[in-house]
């Protein structure tokens, strides 16, 4: 018990603000009470923040340190499944299906499960806590890409001709046929948006809700295989062959945003956890760290090629080339990215595809060959919120969990580069004087509006024509009369100055030494 008090210590020192104040100075005795009363507060809110870590976070992340000369990057993972735990060596693993490749996955968000899809039609959903096949299928014509939707239940493959959505006993539910030849394929979790880009270049976003197509761009930039979603704002970004990076939103049909990013085609991107980094990667073997708050702000440029990247939820950027993999790490966390690991694959294996699995300390690579796990120290979260993603979760947690979801959808109209500012106040524009024409003008339409009113008939005696015309004269006038005040107004203002400005103040003999005097020009 003596040592768990001595950490919750430890901790509360973590979440406590700064020192507190010296309240023997205070000689004020209200002023006194109020602040002890405050720090008490604070007190208690820090040690409550340090057991809910303490209790709530129990497991801690960790990476690969090296000892004197020895670099990270020389340790194999021969050695790495040497010293860690049975549970953990069981996610180091290659599966070999020469015949189906090259192969494509994606895992759910809390990392339970794992789709895959091989060029040559196989499809397939596997649990990767315990290691079973869910389902496969062999759909028979090409497979380019795949993707879950909100969760296991339901996943879309980018076929041959049409993207199709199918569930997890491998029935297929819809065949996208607006969508055409689909390349790509990402999912916006928080809007319910599946969006594709096809050969033609065009950009299509679809609500899986209501089946509704919600948004259909031509990017006018064409063809393009590069597709990622900023996981901060719900952004689409595009890598394009003149080297730019374009970034939509569904309901705009221009680019929010076009960056230059290389002098070169793009060949692979990908976004931070936190959307504030983007990183790419040009044919001319360059790899670039953007910071996306500077908009076109370079943080670093890296020696290197990449036919895929991916960011981990701990920051490790995975590089995938030929029948290798990089990983470089901002270890010391001023966003400076070095080499920390490196895997090779078997001589010939071509990698299509990287990706981090979530709450795991696991990279998937899908290769030619089949696909492949390694283990990557310090990737994934170690602990998790079983609010946001809980690997464990029971089917009624999950009808519970889709249905909140559904009710927090976000309209495609939050959609933007910075979501901080939906909410806030739009500031006021400032109202422009109008020139002397516009007034003019302004008064001539009121004359004219007063000119076509139609008078009411009234009885004998009261429908004289000189009646009528004074009438017509008063109605004009009153509205000549607002105009006509507010040039009065200003031609005092004018005069006033122009009295301030002409106007000299005669002091005495005495005192006009100390007037300021005016310098000749």
């Amino acid at each position: 018990m003596e040592e768990i008090s001595e950490e919750i210590d430890i901790k509360v020192k973590k979440y406590l603000r700064g020192e507190g104040a010296n309240l023997e100075v205070l000689q004020d005795k209200k002023l006194k009470g109020q602040l002890a009363v405050r720090e008490e507060l604070y007190g208690k809110s820090a040690k409550a923040a340090a057991k809910a870590e303490k209790w709530l976070m129990p497991s801690e992340g960790g990476y690969l340190e090296a000892e004197g000369i020895e670099k990270t990057w020389r340790i194999r993972q021969e050695a790495i499944s040497r010293e860690v735990d049975i549970s953990s060596s069981r996610n180091q693993f290659d599966i070999t299906l020469p015949d189906l490749g090259p192969y494509t996955m994606d895992f759910t968000s809390s990392g339970r499960y794992m789709t895959f899809g091989g060029r040559k039609g196989h499809l397939g959903i596997v649990d990767m806590k315990n290691m079973d096949l869910i389902k496969e299928i062999q759909v028979r014509e090409t497979v380019r890409d795949v993707v879950f939707l909100h969760n296991e239940l339901f996943f879309a493959a980018a076929q041959k001709n049409y993207p199709y959505i199918y569930n997890r006993d491998g029935t297929e539910l819809h065949c996208l046929k607006e969508h055409g030849a689909v390349l790509r394929l990402q999912f916006l979790k928080n809007h319910f948006l599946l969006a594709s880009i096809n050969k033609s270049g065009q950009l299509h976003y679809q609500d899986v809700t209501m089946g509704q197509m919600v948004g259909n761009h031509r990017t006018g930039l064409g063809r393009t295989d590069v597709m990622r979603v900023n996981p901060f704002n719900g952004v689409v970004a595009l890598g394009h062959s003149l080297g730019t990076v374009s970034m939509w939103k569904p309901t705009s049909s221009a680019p929010l945003l076009k960056v230059l990013c290389h002098r070169g085609p793009i060949s692979a991107l990908a976004f931070h956890p936190n959307g504030h980094l983007m990183a790419t990667a040009g044919k001319e073997k360059k790899i670039k760290i953007w910071d996306l708050r500077k908009l076109d702000y370079e943080l670093q440029n890296i020696p290197g090629h990449a036919n895929t990247l991916d960011f981990s939820q701990k920051g490790l950027l995975a590089c995938g080339t030929r029948s290798s993999v990089q990983i470089l790490g901002d270890l010391s966390g001023a966003q400076n990215y070095s080499r920390y690991m490196n895997h090779s694959m078997v001589k010939g294996y071509q990698i299509g595809k990287v990706v981090f699995r979530p709450y795991e300390d696991v990279l998937a690579i899908g290769h030619s060959m089949g696909w492949s796990s390694i283990l990557i120290p310090g990737s994934g979260e170690p602990n998790f919120d079983s609010w946001v993603a809980n690997p464990f979760e029971t089917s009624k947690q999950r009808r519970e969990k889709e249905v909140r979801s559904l009710l927090d959808k976000l309209p495609p109209e939050t959609i933007m580069l910075d979501p901080t500012k939906i909410g806030t106040v739009r500031p006021a524009k400032k109202k422009e004087k109008p020139t002397k024409q516009e007034r003019e003008a302004e008064m001539e339409a009121a004359i004219e509006d007063a000119k076509d009113i139609d008078f009411k008939r009234k009885t004998k005696g009261r429908n004289k024509p000189s009646k009528r015309v004074k009438k017509m004269q008063e109605t004009v006038a009153k509205a000549k009369r607002p105009f006509l005040e507010q040039n009065m107004e200003e031609e005092e203002l004018l005069a006033r100055k122009k009295q301030k400005t002409s106007e000299v103040v005669e002091l005495p003999v005495s005192l006009q030494r100390f007037a300021k005097k005016k310098t000749l020009t």
